[in-house]
């Protein structure tokens, strides 16, 4: 894989990568929390199986509450859980949960410091057949802005039980996001990860992308698609959206001269806008956006949703040749 960082330690093949959905990480960090810590609870709005918290109930079923399809006193009781020493785990669809609680979510626990940490499942276009329904596309924007709030992205499964066990461990509020469909896991035990951290996967001199969650893969395979074509191609997975690594962007960005930003949400108010906000402020340069153009989503496949609205390796490609010419 061209210029890969070797002290990220990815897998040597991404052709031979295991495909497995983001969320089986937040159902495996969240067993391995739960046997480190008897604090540990875990509530959820009758979507144990899809949120992957199945796991953990049927290892520590007197840990587990269902609270049925109540999202929003969901986040309550969990605040109230945590202001009596637990560290309860609040899991529905992301357009539930922080998208219907996010009252909730903002006063009861995070104007509170409420030691909760809050996963989003199903976020993103890829969800697919669903719709625009289930389709959470703006979580990133609605939950970045709430002061307290730490906001992750894993890129695969395994990252998403580091972060999921990390959040864990840390005191306040976290939320995490994952994906339905099955990813690549290109990341392996030995990847570093650390929340605030974000992490240079590929060198490069000539542009920079910036991609979280499931367009790691994607700015990966459009960097290598660059380089067959002489353009060389840095890629940053930024898994930790707030507090967003303002010291790598920067760097990259004096290095590089120009900047791709790659997320499966509104370009409005997410990862990009993070990412632009910071630049604008301390060292300009130009700078695309890959992701979901002002719209709602529809039904289909993943890879046809994931095409149309444009959040592929081609559309990063364009994107990258796009902002050159800015930068000329």
């Amino acid at each position: 894989m061209g210029k890969i960082n070797p002290e990220m330690h990815l897998i040597e093949n991404f052709k031979e990568a295991k495909w497995i959905p983001s969320r089986n990480g937040y159902g495996k960090g969240l067993v391995e929390l739960g046997k480190k810590n008897s604090n540990v609870v875990a509530l959820c709005c009758d979507l144990t199986d899809s949120t992957r918290m199945a796991w953990f109930k049927e290892k520590f079923p007197e840990r587990f509450i269902e609270v049925g399809v109540a999202e929003q006193n969901m986040m309550g009781v969990a605040a109230g859980m945590a202001k009596e020493g637990k560290i309860p785990f609040v899991s529905s669809y992301a357009v539930f949960n922080p998208g219907r609680n996010w009252d909730q979510l903002r006063v009861s626990v995070c104007y509170a410091e409420a030691n909760v940490k809050i996963e989003g499942a199903h976020a993103g276009i890829s969800v697919g057949p669903d719709g625009a329904t289930h389709q959470a596309l703006e979580d990133i924007a609605i939950t970045r802005c709430i002061p307290n709030l730490i906001v992750l992205v894993p890129s695969d499964a395994i990252e998403g039980e580091k972060a999921t066990i990390q959040a864990g461990q840390i005191k306040g509020p976290v939320y995490l996001r994952f994906g339905r469909e099955k990813v690549p896991a290109i990341t392996t035990e030995r990847t570093p990860f650390q929340i605030g951290k974000a992490e240079i996967f590929r060198e490069g001199k000539d542009v920079c992308i910036v991609a979280c969650g499931m367009m790691v893969y994607f700015a990966l395979q459009a960097a290598e698609e660059l380089e067959k074509q002489g353009i060389d191609a840095m890629v940053i997975n930024n898994h930790t959206i707030k507090p967003i690594d303002k010291e790598t962007l920067i760097n990259a960005a004096k290095k590089t001269g120009a900047i791709v930003t790659a997320e499966e949400h509104q370009v409005f108010g997410g990862m990009g806008s993070a990412v632009a906000e910071v630049l604008s402020e301390h060292y300009p340069v130009p700078i695309k956006f890959v992701g979901i153009k002002d719209r709602f989503g529809e039904s289909g496949t993943p890879e046809e949703l994931l095409e149309k609205f444009g959040c592929t390796d081609k559309d990063i490609v364009k994107a990258v040749k796009d902002v050159l010419e800015n930068k000329k």
